[in-house]
């Protein structure tokens, strides 16, 4: 399998992604489409992974444009996307729907808690990191699959391989690190979490947050 990753900020990599990428002997390509204006095409690609970045959906620029027009592709093929933050956003935008301020900015760790059991081998409550002050509306034919206390729209499940998630169980220590030295300051700004960005790295990453992001790309890709 062909495993095609978009990248938009350079301390925002696949972490665990990479790790089930690895242990299932899959290829893993990594577009940068903010800095090269690469995207793959819709045949080279079997799962596409939508990372996050500092823009928004709703900005006018061509990569993002270009992304949709790959995305759209890989709806109508039937094909498994996973969309993180921004990418999350990225696919609700596809298929028409907002992309919104949230109700509340989180930046840091706090729960989750799921929504629907379609898949299955996923605690009812989980720590996940949050780094965003935006949602997308939940596709009408989408199940919500994750909430916070603070934000009701923080994942989905649309058919059976496409997944939505608006908050982060890739990162691993070193990237929680990498995201925290380097984007800290968004930490200290209005956040609802009340986190400072040294406070976030001595958190430590949960260890259940790798096995549910290896179960979450095994049901898409199944």
């Amino acid at each position: 399998m062909r495993v095609n990753v978009l990248q938009h900020a350079p301390n925002e990599g696949p972490g665990s992604i990479q790790d089930w990428c690895h242990e299932h002997n899959h290829e893993m390509f990594v577009y940068h489409p903010t800095d090269f204006g690469i995207l793959p095409t819709i045949d080279e690609t079997d799962l596409l992974v939508i990372l996050g970045s500092p823009n928004s959906p709703n900005d006018k620029l061509d990569w993002i444009k270009n992304e949709r027009v790959l995305i759209k592709q890989m709806l109508k093929a039937n094909k498994p996307i996973l969309g993180i933050c921004f990418g999350s956003q990225q696919i609700a935008k596809t298929l028409g729907y907002e992309v919104l301020d949230a109700p509340a900015k989180e930046v840091g760790w706090a729960p989750v808690y799921l929504q629907d059991h379609t898949i299955e081998n996923i605690p009812e409550k989980l720590t996940a990191l949050h780094w965003h002050q935006h949602m997308s509306e939940i596709p009408d034919d989408a199940k919500l699959l994750f909430s916070s206390d603070l934000v009701k729209n923080q994942g989905y499940l649309l058919g059976n391989n496409v997944i939505g998630l608006q908050f982060h169980f890739e990162p691993k220590e070193d990237n929680v690190r990498e995201i925290a030295i380097n984007d800290g300051a968004y930490a200290l700004e209005n956040n609802d979490l009340h986190q400072t960005p040294q406070e976030i790295i001595a958190h430590g990453v949960p260890k259940e947050n790798k096995d549910v992001m290896f179960v979450l790309l095994d049901y898409i890709t199944k």
